[in-house]
C-alpha cells in the first residue's frame, strides 16, 4: 500500500506520524476491498494493494499525489470504457469526480470481473473509493434466480458434496482455528443462500432432531431458525402433522426419497398447503445420517386448481338446468295454454275454477323456478340499465324490514354517492331479497343486518379471482351476525339445490340465482362467512357513468289489443303443442295467424308474403335456421318488420346482441305478455 501524505511538524512528531501512516497502510492493505482517498484537488491521498490488484494497475501510479487523471487515462487508453475519444472519456468522467457526489456503480471490466464501485465524498471536497469484487457473489445470485424446478436436482446432486465438506471441516477445526473461521463464514454465505431461496430448506438427522432450518421453513410452522435449531421433529411441526407424515420420514431415514402434500393451519386460521421432498443424507459407506427436507408452499396452486374446477363444475351444471329448462318451459306453456283456454270456455264455473285455479297455480310456480334455474345458469335474458344503487337499497330497505321479524334490525349504509351500476333492477331487487331472508334464516334469535354500498377499485389480481376485468365496480354488501357457516358449507353455497335447511323448507336455488344473475350481469360475488360471528356477501356490479336511473319496470301497455287486430302474425314454433297454443291465444288477440314449422318454411313465407305484419318465432329449432338466424333474414329482407323471439332459455338476448327492434319473450308467457311484446314491437 501507499503511504499516507505525510504530515508536517517538529521530529517526534513525524516519527509518530511515520508509525501512524504505517499502521494506517497495515490495516488498508488486510482489507479485500479497494480503497482510494483523493483530495479536493483530485490528487492521491492513499491507496491499498487490493485497488491496485482489482483494477490491474501498476505500482507506479499507486504513489500519493498522483492525478485521478492519470488514473482514468490509464483505463481509456487500454480500452476498458471501450471505443471512443479517449481525451473525452477522461474528461467527462474526471468533471463527474469534480462535483464529489456519493454515487454507486457497477463496472465489468474485460478479464470478466464485475466490480461494485461506491463514492463517498469527505470533508473539504475529497472522497473515499471502496472497489469490492462481486464476480462470485453475481454468480451465486444467478444461481438462486435459476427456476425453480432446477432447485430439487440441485440439492441432492450436492448433498454429498456437502456432507464431505462438513466432515473436512469438522476435523480442521481441532488443529487450525483459521479454518474455523472460513467454516463460520461458509456457513454463514450458505445460510443467507438458503433464506434467499423461494423454498422450505431443513435438514434432521437420524435422531429425528432439526439441526438446520431457513428463515422460510422455520416461519412456515411458527419457528425462528434459531428456536427451531436442536428440536424434534414432532415439537416444530405439531402432533397432527407429525402423525400425517411419520412413515415418509421414516422411509427417508431408511434409504428412499420420499415426496408428500399436507396442509396446515396458519397462525390466522387459513390453510396452507405445502409439498414436500426428502433426500435422504448418505454416507460414503452407505449410512444414512440424516435428511434434507425441500418444501414448496403450494396454496396459491391449490387454490387456482380448485377454483377452476368449481367453475367448470358450475358451467357444466348451467348447462344442464338451461337444456332442461327449455323442454320444462315448452311443456308449462301448452298447460298453462291449455287451461288459460279451459278457463276462458267455461267461465263462471266453480266446478272449473276448482281443478283450473290450483293447477294454474301450479303451473305458474313451475314456471317460476324454471326462471330462477335459468338465472342461475346465466341464461334468463336480462334487461340491463342505469340504476341508482343507493336509492334501490333504500327503498329495499323498507320492504326487507317488513319481510323480517322484528328481533332483526336492518340498517343500509352508503360510502359513496352517485353508485350507477348497469344491472336489471328487478333481478337485484330479487337478488337483495334473497340475500336478506337467508340472513334472516341464519338469525333465528335476531341479529343486525346491515346492507351497505359502496365504489370498489378492482386490481387485476382480484379481478383474475373473481374472473371479471379489472376496473371500478359498485359494491353491495349483505351482512348479518348469524350463526355463520363451515368451510365445507362455503364451498358449496352457489350450487343450485343445495340447501342446508330442512327437507321441503328451501328449494337451494336462492344464492345460485343471485350468482348466475351477478355473472350474467359481467360481475362477480365475494362471500366471507365464520361459525358464530356471520356472514357477508358482497355483489360487485360494473359501475358507469352517472345517467337517468331506472329503479322500475316499465308501466303495462293495458288490455287494450285494437291496434293487433287482423294483424297478420307468422308464428314459426317446432313444437306442434306448443303453435296450437300460442295460435290460440293470437288469435284471441284479434290476429290473423300464419304457421311454420322452421326458420326455411317462414323465411320462404316472409319472401312471398307481403301481407305478414309481425314475425313470433321460437330461439331454437331444428333444420339448421334457428330463431337468430331467421331474426338476421328478416332483418336483411324486411328490416321493418316487427319481430319477437320466444325462448325456453336465451344464452344470447338478441335485443342486446344482434339488433335494437328484436323483443324476447320467454317461455311460458300469458296472453297479457303476448300482447304487450307484440305492442312493443309494433310501435318500435
Amino acid at each position: 500500500m501507499t503511504d499516507p501524505l505525510p504530515p508536517t511538524g517538529n521530529n517526534a512528531e513525524q516519527i509518530s506520524d511515520q508509525r501512524y501512516r504505517e499502521m494506517v497502510s497495515a490495516a488498508l492493505d488486510h482489507i479485500n476491498e479497494g480503497v482510494t482517498v483523493f483530495d479536493h484537488t483530485l490528487h492521491l491521498v492513499t491507496c491499498n494493494h487490493s485497488f491496485l490488484r482489482l483494477l490491474d494497475f501498476p505500482d507506479r501510479l499507486g504513489v500519493p499525489g498522483t492525478p485521478f487523471e492519470a488514473f482514468i487515462r490509464y483505463n481509456a487508453e487500454r480500452g476498458e470504457y471501450g471505443d471512443g475519444d479517449v481525451d473525452a472519456q477522461v474528461a467527462q468522467r474526471v468533471a463527474d469526480a469534480a462535483s464529489f457526489s456519493p454515487h454507486e456503480t457497477q463496472r465489468l471490466r474485460p478479464n470478466g470481473t464485475l466490480l461494485l464501485i461506491r463514492g463517498f465524498p469527505l470533508p473539504h471536497n475529497g472522497f473515499i473509493t471502496l472497489y469490492s469484487d462481486i464476480t462470485e457473489a453475481d454468480r451465486q445470485r444467478r444461481q438462486i434466480d435459476q427456476h425453480q424446478s432446477e432447485l430439487e436436482a440441485h440439492i441432492a446432486a450436492r448433498t454429498h458434496e456437502l456432507t464431505v465438506t462438513n466432515a473436512e471441516l469438522r476435523g480442521a477445526l481441532e488443529s487450525n482455528q483459521k479454518i474455523a473461521t472460513q467454516l463460520r463464514n461458509s456457513e454463514a454465505r450458505l445460510r443467507l443462500i438458503t433464506d434467499t431461496i423461494p423454498a422450505h430448506i431443513a435438514y434432521f438427522d437420524h435422531t429425528w432432531t432439526y439441526r438446520y432450518g431457513n428463515k422460510r421453513y422455520a416461519e412456515w410452522f411458527g419457528w425462528s431458525s434459531e428456536s427451531m435449531t436442536d428440536k424434534p421433529i414432532r415439537e416444530v411441526i405439531g402432533e397432527t402433522l407429525f402423525t400425517r407424515v411419520e412413515n415418509e420420514v421414516r422411509a427417508a431415514l431408511a434409504g428412499e426419497e420420499a415426496t408428500y402434500e399436507y396442509a396446515l393451519d396458519g397462525a390466522e386460521g387459513a390453510r396452507m398447503f405445502a409439498r414436500s421432498t426428502l433426500l435422504p443424507d448418505i454416507t460414503p459407506d452407505g449410512k444414512v445420517i440424516g435428511c434434507f427436507v425441500h418444501s414448496v408452499d403450494i396454496t396459491e396452486q391449490r387454490r387456482t386448481h380448485n377454483a377452476l374446477a368449481q367453475a367448470q363444475k358450475m358451467e357444466a351444471i348451467g348447462q344442464l338446468t338451461g337444456g332442461l329448462a327449455h323442454d320444462f318451459n315448452n311443456m308449462l306453456a301448452v298447460i298453462m295454454g291449455n287451461l288459460t283456454g279451459l278457463r276462458e270456455a267455461l267461465p263462471d264455473t266453480p266446478e272449473v275454477d276448482e281443478y283450473v285455479e290450483p293447477a294454474m297455480g301450479a303451473a305458474e310456480g313451475g314456471a317460476e323456478l324454471i326462471k330462477r334455474l335459468l338465472t342461475f345458469s346465466r341464461q334468463q335474458p336480462i334487461e340491463a340499465c342505469a340504476v341508482e344503487v343507493n336509492a334501490l337499497v333504500h327503498n329495499m330497505a323498507r320492504l326487507i324490514r317488513r319481510s323480517v321479524p322484528r328481533a332483526i334490525t336492518v340498517s343500509t349504509t352508503s360510502h359513496a354517492d352517485d353508485l350507477i351500476a348497469l344491472a336489471d333492477p328487478h333481478q337485484l331487487q330479487s337478488a337483495l331479497l334473497n340475500l336478506a331472508l337467508n340472513a334472516r334464516d341464519a338469525m333465528p334469535n335476531g341479529g343486525q343486518l346491515m346492507i351497505e354500498s359502496s365504489l370498489e377499485a378492482i386490481d387485476t389480481n382480484a379481478a383474475s379471482d373473481l374472473e371479471i376485468p379489472p376496473g371500478d365496480y359498485v359494491q353491495i354488501a349483505v351482512t348479518d351476525n348469524g350463526t355463520g357457516m363451515d368451510g365445507v358449507t362455503l364451498a358449496r353455497v352457489f350450487e343450485p339445490f343445495f340447501t342446508t335447511k330442512n327437507f321441503g323448507i328451501g328449494s337451494g336455488l336462492g344464492l345460485s340465482m343471485v350468482y348466475g344473475f351477478i355473472k350474467q350481469s359481467n360481475g362477480g360475488v365475494r362471500i366471507r362467512s365464520r361459525q358464530a360471528v356471520g356472514t357477508t356477501v358482497a355483489l360487485l356490479l360494473p359501475r358507469i357513468a352517472p345517467a337517468a336511473p331506472d329503479n322500475g319496470a316499465d308501466g303495462s301497455l293495458g288490455s287494450d289489443h285494437a291496434d293487433l287486430a287482423n294483424t297478420l302474425v307468422l308464428l314459426v314454433e317446432d313444437d306442434a303443442e306448443v303453435r296450437k297454443i300460442v295460435r290460440k291465444q293470437l288469435a284471441s288477440l284479434g290476429c290473423a295467424v300464419l304457421e311454420a314449422e322452421n326458420g326455411h318454411e317462414a323465411a320462404d313465407m316472409i319472401e312471398h308474403i307481403p301481407a305478414i305484419g309481425a314475425v313470433l318465432s321460437d330461439i331454437v329449432m331444428p333444420g339448421g335456421m334457428d330463431g337468430r338466424a331467421l331474426a338476421r333474414f328478416v332483418r336483411g329482407f324486411r328490416p321493418a318488420l316487427p319481430l319477437v323471439l320466444m325462448s325456453g332459455y336465451a344464452t344470447q338476448h338478441p335485443g342486446n346482441h344482434e339488433h335494437s327492434a328484436t323483443f324476447v319473450l320467454s317461455k311460458p308467457f300469458s296472453r297479457e305478455a303476448l300482447a304487450n311484446a307484440l305492442h312493443k314491437a309494433l310501435k318500435h
